[in-house]
């Protein structure tokens, strides 16, 4: 139903319940409880979303092509290498990133401290490699925003400012070929922006929910990116355009 809202910004119980194939009453009771939690306003039919730019919070996307996640987590941190800076921003794929990250050989099953840098906004992400001692962390600073657990305002944006990162990956909510990389949230994309402009390569890991979407504000144009590690059901054509414009584009 979090979905559907996202798409529509206001949705009516008895069209959800055939569209869900479930009774009227446990559609009302669900839109009950995530009133609750305030991730909508409940109305007298049904429920509006809070803001044109709804975005959903990262721990009901976790769920969401899990395994596509997992497979493009551990293709893209297999190109990291031992001594590398690496600049991660949130979000669901980026933290697949990550784990699979611990688990590389080039990180994972080797000794000693430090062996690579991780920079990042996301305070999951933090969390999950602050106790890895292969690990030198540094997180960006900022204010949370509770959706996606990522730090942003101009606090971030100076600590970014003075580093130089050797890749960064970026999780995005939209990619073309024509109109670049994109986020629903205009905070992200600021801190996203800065994570690409500081590193020497550009990975962008995206499932193929996100291939040939557009979003609401721009991170940076295709051009910027020098990989896309996405699944195999990401659009044929899109994919033939990325690779005219000369992004490497990984499908696993």
């Amino acid at each position: 139903m979090l979905e559907l809202l996202a798409e529509r910004g206001r949705i009516e119980v008895e069209d959800i319940a055939a569209e869900l194939d479930v009774s009227g009453a446990t559609v009302r009771r669900d839109l009950d409880h995530l009133a609750g939690q305030h991730l909508l306003t409940r109305t007298r039919g049904g429920a509006v979303a809070h803001a044109v730019a709804y975005d959903l919070p990262l721990r009901y996307k976790t769920v969401r092509r899990s395994g596509e996640k997992q497979r493009i987590g551990r293709a893209a941190a297999s190109r990291v290498s031992r001594g590398e800076v690496v600049g991660m921003n949130g979000g669901t794929t980026t933290t697949e990133v990550a784990r699979a990250l611990m688990t590389s050989a080039e990180v994972g099953g080797a000794e000693g401290d430090g062996l690579i840098t991780v920079v990042t906004n996301a305070l999951n992400i933090a969390n999950e490699l602050a106790v890895r001692p292969q690990v030198k962390l540094v997180v960006t600073g900022g204010v949370a925003r509770p959706q996606s657990y990522e730090l942003m305002s101009p606090l971030a944006g100076k600590i970014l400012s003075g580093l130089s990162l050797d890749v960064t990956f970026l999780g995005v909510d939209a990619i073309d070929p024509d109109a670049g990389v994109s986020a629903h949230h205009e905070g992200d994309a600021d801190i996203n922006r800065l994570l690409a402009e500081r590193a020497r390569r550009v990975i962008v890991v995206a499932d193929s929910s996100k291939i040939g979407e557009r979003a609401f504000v721009s991170i940076c144009a295709t051009a910027v990116v020098d990989v896309l590690v996405t699944d195999t059901e990401a659009p044929p054509e899109a994919v033939r355009r990325f690779r005219e414009r000369g992004v490497e584009v990984v499908q696993v």
